[in-house]
């Protein structure tokens, strides 16, 4: 257990408060693999998949490893159902929220009624936007009043959901991966991601763009944050002024990612194991969390969950910087035997999978709608 002696927070005032100090930024600020394609990383899953299948005699094991959950949130999962499976001793720990759906009505009429249930939920601006189904920060907005509510109906697809969530009140954020065999009553936590919203320092003297393009990290990346500050690219923030450039939790929109492994604690672990298991049939997968310290978050306390994410969770960690190709590798690998065994230990228990068919079903509703969502913040 990590008894946190040494470790520096990140002042209360500051951008990533509560969150270990991070490293400055040197040439080697992105990880040389974390932007390579999908298929390079997944092709060795694939293969071991198929040997899975075979050796339990059934390639769906996976999609029934959390049997309350559509497809056990291998795909097409609804955020808002997952969550509506709290009971009264998980729901006091997920973030407020309420679910409305894109119709043809008018805008105004659209937002007001969006109004209403916001305060029917006793929820409040700044709050989060985000699409209901869809995953990696599609479609997550930052909204602070009614104008922006307004705009981000007129541009979500029709007839799709979102949801309207409470900002946490914390600024540090984590991923928190978590797997429980079916009948037993401890889980294990397999890896913790630290998410650090990416920002710039002024200096008085250089405008954003320029403090981005300057940047180790964020100059590599200027093609995710160039296009979101338009309006502020040749603004010059003050001398030690922070700029946040990004507000979504997700690495393919920038956010900055570490190894958070070593705070890995009993206490945190056993906590999760009683909000958890008042989430029906919830076995595997990761929760995206914002808590108000590290040293709290460690004994179990003062964090909230916005997300709860299922078969298709990614053990985040492994896209710091300093993750070696084989330790990526061997964790997604590790990862998809947890799933085909537990998926097992389901089937054994009276769970049927779903059919391959059903899955890309909704991979294409979910592919299709996210091409529609609006931009992220």
């Amino acid at each position: 257990m990590n008894t946190m002696s040494g470790i520096h927070l990140i002042p209360s005032h500051k951008i990533n408060a509560g969150m270990p100090t991070l490293e400055k930024d040197t040439k080697r600020s992105v990880s040389p693999f974390e932007f390579l394609p999908t298929w390079f990383f997944y092709t060795p899953v694939v293969v071991q998949s198929v040997f899975q299948g075979l050796y339990y005699r059934d390639l769906r094991l996976p999609l029934v490893v959390n049997p309350s959950i559509k497809l056990s949130g291998m795909v097409g999962e609804s955020k808002h159902d997952i969550m509506r499976l709290a009971g009264p001793i998980a729901e006091p720990w997920i973030s407020s929220f309420t679910t409305r759906s894109k119709t043809q009505d008018a805008i105004e009429s659209q937002t007001q009624s969006a109004l209403k249930a916001m305060a029917d939920a006793n929820l409040s601006f700044p709050l989060v936007a985000k699409p209901d189904l869809g995953c990696r920060g599609v479609g997550v907005k930052l909204l602070h009043d009614d104008n922006q509510l307004a705009e981000y109906i007129r541009t979500f697809p029709a007839g799709a959901r979102f949801l309207l969530q409470e900002k946490a009140p914390y600024q540090a954020e984590a991923g928190v991966f978590y797997v429980r065999y079916p009948g037993e009553a401890k889980g294990k936590i397999i890896s913790i991601t630290l998410k650090y919203a990416p920002s710039v320092i002024g200096d008085g003297v250089h405008t954003l763009q320029q403090l981005i393009e300057r940047s180790p990290r964020a100059g590599k990346l200027s093609h995710l944050y160039l296009p979101r500050h338009t309006d502020k690219l040749n603004w010059i923030p003050e001398k030690d002024e922070e700029f946040q450039l990004a507000f979504a939790g997700s690495h393919s929109r920038g956010s900055i990612f570490r190894d958070g492994n070593q705070y890995i604690t009993e206490a945190l672990t056993r906590k999760l194991d009683t909000i958890l298991h008042d989430v029906e049939g919830y076995h595997y997968g990761r929760l995206d969390i914002k808590f108000d310290n590290l040293h709290d978050f460690m004994k179990g306390e003062k964090f909230t969950i916005l997300e709860l994410n299922g078969a298709s969770s990614e053990a985040a960690h492994i896209w710091d910087r300093n993750t070696p190709l084989k330790s990526i590798f061997s964790m997604l690998l590790t990862q998809y035997r947890l799933l085909y065994s537990i998926g097992a230990k389901q089937k054994k228990r009276g769970h049927k999978p779903a059919s391959i068919k059903s899955l890309l079903a909704a991979w294409k509703e979910e592919k299709t709608l996210t091409e529609h969502y609006p931009s992220t913040d």
